[in-house]
This record gives structure tokens, sequence and C-alpha cells, in this order.
């Protein structure tokens, strides 16, 4: 129990654990998080967090509740109710017309079978859709097209005043998970361990409704689809619950790279504690997914892996960043990432160079794409060979925030207002700078005294 509270995890299963999990000890001199505003609105599970501006956030979850709070203050500014079940998915929504032009609008979908857009500026309920056979699992808005998506058991196209267009039949009784734009009107729905292109047909001189096509179905995944985002306009990439890793191009929906190996197997002695680690199955599934124009970090399993897209290969890893599946990861300025766990723990990383070693084996068993990765072959690759392959980068922890007793769900980075997180505890966490939060209570104590008259000048 006093591990759980100073070390904001989860008691480890056995000693090989323990002695393989990343720490940390109280110096964090590059963590900037050293103060809290801990916000208490919500009576279950925080599942999502959703930026409206610069200045303000929304969150939702399982009792059903969304609520807007200013991010500098931790003030709750608003209460939205009208879902009678939990929070199944919060998007930006665009305005409805042009008097609602400058209002800020989400939309929310619920396990209770209704969408609904909301005016997070009054808080007023605008409009209610409550036709739908079954939960939306996932939402999404196509800005070019001007229409909005809902993933279900179908999926359906809607306008901004929320007139059905059209929908697909039932597609699946498990549902779809996730959705994706890619170009030429088309979009990838993740619906079990497959994915689904269809492509939006507008109303033209030759058709008077909008029509959904089905195009193609990609069966290269062996288990269900957890992960599915863009890296770009040209390619997409998924992740499965056993560790498939795919990375698609977006215009003929080929694949351009593929893992399904996450763990080595070959016997190799200082690796048996490791593989020991990893057999259970939620140990190598892809739970997350963000990207920028270099790099696509992944969260997987318990572990963090940085995959460069020009050099091909895996540059950076921790397998053990966590006591617990690792659930949200994210890129920070200044090559840093941050991530949350189910084990209740929010970390900073840093990605650092480290030049390669002649003598030193890549890690095996990840993102084997185009023969990257192959200890045995480049174990006994010439030094000029290896500096052509450039350096490789490590995943150092600095900095581990501990507050929430329970899974953390997910964060959301505010560059000037701080770090806001959300858990299973029920808890909203907003992590602030203490050295600027430090910095504005003088600047403040000092107006306030020259207000007051009571500065004087030096004698």
């Amino acid at each position: 129990m006093l591990r759980w509270l100073i070390g904001g995890g989860r008691e480890p299963q056995g000693l090989a654990e323990k002695a393989a999990l990343q720490t940390i000890g109280e110096d964090q001199s590059q963590n900037p998080y050293t103060e809290l505003l801990v916000l208490k609105a919500h009576r279950d599970i925080v599942r999502f967090l959703l930026q409206l501006d610069d200045n303000r956030f929304a969150s939702a979850g399982d009792d059903g509740i969304i609520i807007v709070w200013n991010a500098q203050t931790g003030e709750k500014l608003l209460e939205l109710r009208g879902h009678t079940q939990k929070i199944t998915a919060v998007i930006a929504f665009p305005s409805l017309d042009s008097r609602e032009a400058d209002s800020q609008l989400i939309l929310t979908a619920s396990a209770d079978r209704t969408v609904c857009v909301w005016d997070c500026d009054t808080g007023r309920q605008i409009q209610r859709v409550s036709c739908f056979q079954s939960t939306v699992k996932c939402l999404t808005v196509l800005q070019g097209l001007d229409v909005w998506l809902s993933g279900g058991n179908d999926l359906g196209v809607w306008n901004r005043k929320l007139d059905l267009l059209c929908k697909t039949n039932h597609l699946s009784d498990t549902g779809i998970s996730a959705l994706v734009e890619i170009p030429r009107n088309c979009v990838v729905a993740a619906v079990g361990k497959e994915l689904i292109i269809f492509r939006l047909v507008a109303p033209s001189e030759g058709l008077l409704e909008w029509d959904i096509i089905e195009v193609k179905r990609l069966l290269d995944h062996q288990d269900n689809i957890l992960s599915l985002v863009n890296i770009n306009d040209k390619s997409f990439i998924t992740g499965s619950h056993v560790g498939e890793l795919i990375i698609w191009d977006a215009l003929d929906w080929t694949v351009q790279a593929c893992e399904r190996s996450f763990w080595n197997p070959s016997p190799q002695p200082d690796a048996q504690q490791e593989i020991k680690l990893c057999q259970k199955q939620n140990d190598i599934s892809i739970n997350h997914f963000t990207c920028d124009e270099e790099n696509i970090f992944a969260a997987v399993g318990r572990g963090l892996y940085v995959y460069n897209l020009q050099l091909k290969h895996v540059i950076a890893c921790q397998k053990t960043a966590h006591d617990s599946n690792v659930l949200h990861i994210d890129k920070l300025p200044n090559r840093q990432l941050i991530s949350c766990s189910e084990d209740g723990s929010v970390r900073i990383w840093e990605v650092r160079e480290k030049q390669q070693l002649a003598a030193e084996p890549v890690p095996t068993g990840f993102f084997n794409m185009w023969g990257f990765g192959r200890v045995n072959k480049q174990a006994n690759q010439p030094v000029k060979k290896q500096q052509e392959n450039g350096t490789t980068c490590s995943l150092e922890l600095i900095g581990d925030l501990i507050g929430h007793s329970s899974s953390v769900e997910m964060f959301l980075y505010f560059e000037d207002h701080g770090l806001v997180t959300c858990s299973a505890d029920h808890l909203i966490i907003l992590w602030k700078n203490g050295e600027r939060e430090s910095g504005f209570r003088s600047i403040k104590l000092f107006q306030k005294l020259e207000e007051d008259g009571d500065l004087h000048p030096a004698v």
C-alpha cells in the first residue's frame, strides 16, 4: 500500500518485473510539473479529455456528464447533462450555422444510443439524435465534404444539422472501433480484425442522394485492431491486440511495411529474463500510436517504442516503461514524450542520441521491416556499415508524476498551462510548472502591493 502512495503504480507481480521497471529518484530536476490541482466533479471513470481552445478543455466519462474546465485555474465552467449512460466518443464539431460561427461546439456519443451537439460557451444542448440501433463507438468529421460519420454496428453519414444522409448495412456485432479519413473521399474503418475502405459519394447530376460504397476489405491482421491513426496524407498505421503493426499506403491501400513478432524467442543468454516478462498477449498489444514527420511513437504492452520512418527501424525503446499497459502516449517539444498507464503513473521521457557501438547488437524482433534488426546479421557488420545506419537513441526517464490512485486513461498537454490527466479514480489532475507558477504569484503579489501603496522606494 505504501508503494502505491509513493510510487504511483501497482506492486510488481514478480522479482523480474520489479527489476526491469524503469525508476527515478526524488531528484527530478528536468521535471517541471512540481505543483498540481486536483479537480473533483465526476462520479465515475473519466475516459476522455478534449481541448477546446488555449484556455479550456472538456472531460467526459462513464457518468455520462461532460464538464468544461478552465485550464489555467482549474475552475469548473459548465456541466453538460443529457446522456443517461457512459460517454463513448467526443470530438470537436463544426458550427451549425452562421449565427453560431464563433461558438465552440462538441459532439458526444453515449452507450444510451444517442449523439448530442453541445455549445461549450453556453452549456446548451443544441441537438440530439436518438435513432441509433447500437452504441456509437467512434465519431469523425470530414471537413472537406461538410459531413460527419458515426461508427457502431454500421457506418452512418450525417450533415451538420444532424440529418442522416446514408448508412451502410449491419457490418458486425463487434462494431466499428476506429475511423480515419484518407484521400479521395475515403475513410478506413477498423471492424474487429478487418479494415474496411469506404468511399463517400456526394450528390451530383447523376446521383440525387449521398451514397457510401464499400471499396475493399483488408484482411492482413490476425486479431482485433486496437489502434488506427494517420501518419501523413500518404500513409496510415494500424496495431493489433497480438502485436501486429502494419503501415499502409493511403492511396492504393497496400502494405508498405509489416511486423508481426514484437518479441524474438530466439535463445540468447542475456535475454531470457526479458522474454519471460513478455509472454502474455497483453504485453505485446499495441494500445496507442502518435506520429510526427520523422517518427512513429508506439505504446506496446508496458513498453514504448520510437520508430524512425526514414531509417526504417526502431531508434529507441523502453520495454518495461510502466508496471502495466500503456494506454496513451504523446510527443512534447524538445524531444520529450509523455506516457500514462493502467498502473496509475504518468511518466515523462526524453529521447537522447547515443552513438551505435560496433559490437552492440540492435534490438531484435521490433519492426523488422525491410530486414532491419536482425542480430546475427548485424552484429557482424563492420563499423562502417553501423555508421551508415546512423545513431540510435535511448528513452531516458526524467519525470514521474504521482497523483492518481488508479488507471490513467489519457492526458492533454497545454503549452502555457501544463498537463491535464484523467483517471479511473474519478479525478482530473492539472499538473503545473512550479517555477512558472511561482513567478506568476510573485508578479501578482508585487502588483497588489503597488496598488495598495505598500511599496516604498529604497532610501
